[in-house]
C-alpha cells in the first residue's frame, strides 16, 4: 500500500484546510495517508478526519505570534515587541527547519504540498524517487509577483495540481520549459443530501470566512436594500473572521439585529441543516479561487447568486441555468435577481433542481478517482 504525506500550515479553520481533510478522508480509502502540520492550533483538527488518517504536528509548543507582535507594537510597548519580534524569527526557523527536515526523512510514496514555501523545499528536498506535486488553491487575480512566486516554487516538483480549468489553463502556458505537469482537479464535496431544500422558507444564506474579500459588506448593504420591501425575508452568515465585529456595527447601525444572524464557524451538520431550511444562496465575494460552499449548497438543490468578480464561481456557474452571474459587482443587478427569486417559487425549484444536477461532477466517487489516476502515473 502506497503512502500518501500532504504537507499543510496548520488544521485549523479555513478553506485550505477544509480541503485538506476531504483530500485524506477520500485517499484513505486506499493509501496510507498522513498530514505532517507545521503548527498545532487547536486540540484536534478543526474538520473531521477518517480515524485512518494520521497527523503529525512538527513545531512543537510554537504558534505564530504575529498578532501579539501587532498588538505590542500598537500598545507601543516597544521593549515587549522586540522580544516578540525575536519569538518569530525563532518561530520561522523552526518551520523551516522542522518540515524540510521531514521532507528529507519521509518514506512516502507521494508528497503532496499546499504551501507555496513548502512547494519549493519539497522541489529542493524531497528523495528522488518520491512523487511531488504542489496543490495550488489560490487564485493569482492578475497579480504577476504572486503568480511567478508559485511559477519558481513549483519549477522542480512532478505535477501542479489546479482546482480551476482556468488556472490550469494559465500556469500550463507559463511552465512550459519545467518538467512540472499542471493538472486540473476540482475540490470534492463528499456526499450530497439525500432531502433537497423545500425553498420555501424566507430565507436568504451565505457561508464563508469573515474577512473582506468575501465581500460580507456588500451582502450586508445588499440585503439592507432588500429587506425594506421584502422585511420578511431573513439573512444568515455562518463564518467567522476579522470582519466580525464591522458587520456587527452595521447590523446594529441599520436596525438589522432581528433579521440578520451571525452563526459564526459551525459545523458541517449544522451548515447543511440552515442550508436545507433556506431558499436562496448569496455570494458577495471579490475573489474566489474555487468556491466550495457553492457547490455544497447547489448540493441541497439552493438556487445560487454570486459576482462574477468571484473567478472560482464561474466555472460552477452555468448563468440562467444553475445560478446567476451578476457583471461588475452591480448591486441594481444584484438586488434585482435576488428579489425575483424571492418573487417566484418556480423559479428557485427550476434553478435549484438543475444546480443540483451539475454538483455531481465533484462528487468523491468521480474527484477521488482523478487523484487515484495521478498518483499511480508513475
Amino acid at each position: 500500500m502506497k503512502k500518501i504525506s500532504i504537507l499543510s500550515l496548520h488544521m485549523g479553520y479555513g478553506g485550505i484546510e477544509k480541503s485538506v481533510a476531504s483530500l485524506a478522508n477520500i485517499l484513505c480509502e486506499k493509501y496510507k495517508v498522513e498530514i505532517a502540520c507545521t503548527y498545532k492550533l487547536y486540540k484536534k483538527p478543526a474538520f473531521e478526519l477518517d480515524k485512518r488518517v494520521k497527523v503529525k504536528y512538527l513545531v512543537k509548543d510554537y504558534t505564530p505570534n504575529k498578532k501579539e507582535f501587532k498588538e505590542k507594537i500598537k500598545d507601543k510597548r516597544f521593549i515587549s515587541a522586540f522580544f516578540e519580534g525575536l519569538k518569530s524569527i525563532k518561530i520561522l526557523y523552526l518551520r523551516r527547519k522542522t518540515m524540510i527536515d521531514y521532507i528529507k526523512e519521509c518514506k512516502a510514496d507521494v508528497i503532496i504540498s499546499t504551501k507555496d514555501i513548502y512547494d519549493r523545499w519539497l522541489g529542493d528536498y524531497a528523495n528522488e524517487k518520491v512523487i511531488k506535486i504542489g496543490w495550488e488553491h489560490n487564485h493569482h487575480h492578475n497579480n504577476k509577483r504572486y503568480a511567478l512566486n508559485i511559477i519558481k516554487s513549483c519549477w522542480n516538483l512532478d505535477y501542479l495540481v489546479l482546482v480551476s480549468q482556468d488556472l490550469k489553463n494559465f500556469y500550463q502556458k507559463e511552465m512550459l520549459k519545467s518538467k512540472c505537469k499542471c493538472i486540473h482537479i476540482p475540490n470534492v464535496i463528499e456526499s450530497i443530501p439525500r432531502r433537497l431544500a423545500p425553498l420555501e422558507e424566507k430565507r436568504l444564506i451565505s457561508v464563508g470566512r469573515l474577512s473582506h474579500e468575501k465581500g460580507y459588506l456588500d451582502l450586508l448593504k445588499i440585503y439592507n436594500l432588500i429587506s425594506k420591501d421584502y422585511p420578511e425575508w431573513t439573512l444568515d452568515i455562518i463564518g467567522d473572521g476579522p470582519e466580525k465585529e464591522s458587520l456587527k456595527s452595521f447590523i446594529k447601525k441599520h436596525q438589522l439585529e432581528t433579521k440578520v444572524t451571525l452563526h459564526g464557524f459551525q459545523n458541517k451538520e449544522y451548515i447543511d441543516s440552515l442550508l436545507n431550511k433556506s431558499s436562496i444562496y448569496v455570494m458577495t465575494s471579490y475573489t474566489e479561487s474555487f468556491g466550495i460552499v457553492l457547490i455544497e449548497a447547489m448540493s441541497h438543490g439552493l438556487p445560487c447568486i454570486a459576482f462574477s468578480s468571484a473567478e472560482g464561481a464561474k466555472e460552477i456557474i452555468n448563468s440562467g441555468k444553475n445560478g446567476y452571474l451578476i457583471k461588475n459587482r452591480n448591486y441594481s443587478a444584484m438586488i434585482k435577481k435576488i428579489e425575483d427569486l424571492i418573487e417566484s417559487y418556480d423559479s428557485r425549484k427550476k434553478i435549484g433542481k438543475s444546480a443540483r444536477y451539475s454538483v455531481k461532477k465533484y462528487t468523491s466517487d468521480v474527484v477521488k478517482q482523478e487523484w487515484y489516476n495521478l498518483i499511480e502515473k508513475k
